[in-house]
């Protein structure tokens, strides 16, 4: 009878590390392999391997894809907080967990780690610190203690040279939105127990949608402490618990959610705080007849950036869903630009436009490069003025209008973009026409051209009549 085998969530044999293994490629004493064993078996008590993405960094874990039998992202150093918050953006139901080293979350991915607990993405973190960059073969962490030795620091750890070691579950403590944040230990079996207590809270508050968890595990290197692993975990017990210490920080998942932890601004509030309320007229929010990708695209100075700021503006003015996207050459004005607008009914999981189906073409570049990425059925609006040849292809719909000109006669070139966005929002009709005047005078830097914005909505009107 078998009494104990592997987790069901862990690959049989780890074809993946080489054919027929059956070993993993951690150390002796290592933590990982304690806290890989863990993860596998409340997976398998959850009954969620099939809803599981194992996010896997930079680092001695970034082959947890070699064991784990579940969904794997191997991510960039450090960004592995985003790239679940992507995730769990397209897959509600996915159960995330980033799975990241000291030097990975508390060096190089501090911004992403920071943002994403800061946001209460409903996700699952567990941060294995062992004070010192374990894969590379020894460096400083920034968990690395005071006087401890490493490969950079053979005198041992300077307070004044080096800062203090960074208490990563203290960090996230200062946050509102968490809803669990717990350290514990590997060093003992009380504390395995502990760690295995806290991995499961920390899923089942993911299950349960309530919010971020974060789990800090104290954890043995022995190789790179240079200490065999019975002496490794007297001195965790001993030093590092001593520096830090384990315990529950927060637990407030029964409580509270992230969004009620800071009061928000209500209705009113927040029409006020961005002074739209008494400008804007009472209007009924339109049905999209598809989501909007759109590609504005030209040359700095022609209003590209503005432009898209300003039409997503107008939409979210209307209620719906809006992202905007620049992109930009360092040179900005006469340097290359564009802005990716998505406009939509529903919530937007990226806002990245690849395969636009609406192009607006302020240059002849913008028109080579964009031309053939816009889907078919799509619409594009060439700004005849500048760019003198026409739409090749037979599959999209063309507009040429002479925008740059239009703009010249009224005495300010650079309002380009309002006779382009006004083209297509009579066009496409995703916005209405008033709306867009209402906002207009709330995007405008130099209040003294409203009028002579207002005046080439007119022109553009016009000349949209006579298409």
């Amino acid at each position: 009878m078998i009494v104990k085998e592997k987790p069901k969530s862990f690959y049989k044999i780890f074809e993946r590390k080489g054919p027929g293994q059956k070993t993993t490629h951690y150390c002796p004493g290592c933590g990982h392999g304690t806290a890989h064993k863990l993860l596998a078996e409340i997976i398998d008590e959850m009954g969620i391997q099939d809803r599981t993405v194992f996010l896997s960094p930079v680092g001695c874990s970034v082959f947890a894809y070699y064991y784990f039998d579940t969904g794997n992202i191997q991510c960039s150093h450090g960004r592995a907080p985003a790239v679940g918050t992507g995730v769990k953006r397209v897959r509600d139901d996915a159960v995330v967990i980033s799975y990241q080293g000291d030097g990975d979350l508390a060096g190089i991915g501090t911004t992403e780690i920071i943002h994403a607990a800061n946001r209460g993405e409903n996700m699952t973190v567990i941060f294995i610190n062992n004070a010192i960059y374990g894969m590379t073969g020894g460096q400083m962490a920034p968990t690395t203690l005071s006087g401890q030795k490493t490969l950079t620091t053979p005198e041992g750890r300077d307070l004044s040279l080096d800062g203090a070691p960074i208490g990563m579950a203290e960090v996230m403590n200062a946050l509102a939105p968490p809803v669990y944040i717990e350290r514990v230990s590997l060093s003992s079996p009380a504390g395995i127990m502990k760690t295995r207590r806290a991995f499961k809270k920390a899923l089942q508050n993911q299950i349960d949608k309530k919010g971020f968890s974060f789990v800090e595990v104290l954890s043995p290197c022995p190789i790179n402490w240079k200490m065999d692993p019975v002496r490794a975990r007297e001195w965790m017990k001993e030093t590092m618990e001593e520096i830090f210490p384990p315990g529950c920080l927060r637990d407030t998942a029964d409580q509270c959610t992230p969004h009620t932890l800071l009061k928000p601004l209500n209705d009113t509030q927040l029409m006020d705080l961005f002074r739209v309320k008494k400008e804007l007229p009472q209007v009924q929010k339109q049905e999209l007849p598809q989501e909007q990708h759109i590609k504005i695209s030209g040359f700095g100075g022609q209003g590209v950036l503005s432009a898209g700021i300003l039409l997503a503006n107008c939409v979210i003015a209307e209620g719906l869903e809006a992202t905007w996207l620049p992109s930009y050459g360092p040179e900005m004005r006469g340097g290359t630009a564009n802005a990716s607008v998505i406009l939509s009914q529903e919530a937007i999981g990226s806002p990245v436009v690849d395969e636009p189906n609406i192009l607006m073409a302020m240059n002849l570049p913008s028109l080579l490069n964009f031309e053939e990425k816009v889907l078919p059925g799509g619409l594009i609006i060439v700004n005849s003025s500048v760019v003198d040849r026409k739409v090749k292809r037979k599959d999209v719909k063309a507009l040429y209008v002479p925008a740059s000109e239009m703009a010249r006669n009224e005495g300010l070139i650079s309002a380009a973009n309002i006779v382009m966005l006004t083209v297509y929002l009579l066009e496409s009709r995703v916005v209405d026409l008033e709306t867009f005047k209402a906002v207009l005078p709330l995007s405008l830097k130099k209040k003294e051209y409203l009028d002579l914005n207002l005046r080439l909505i007119q022109k553009a009107e016009a000349f949209y009549a006579g298409l």
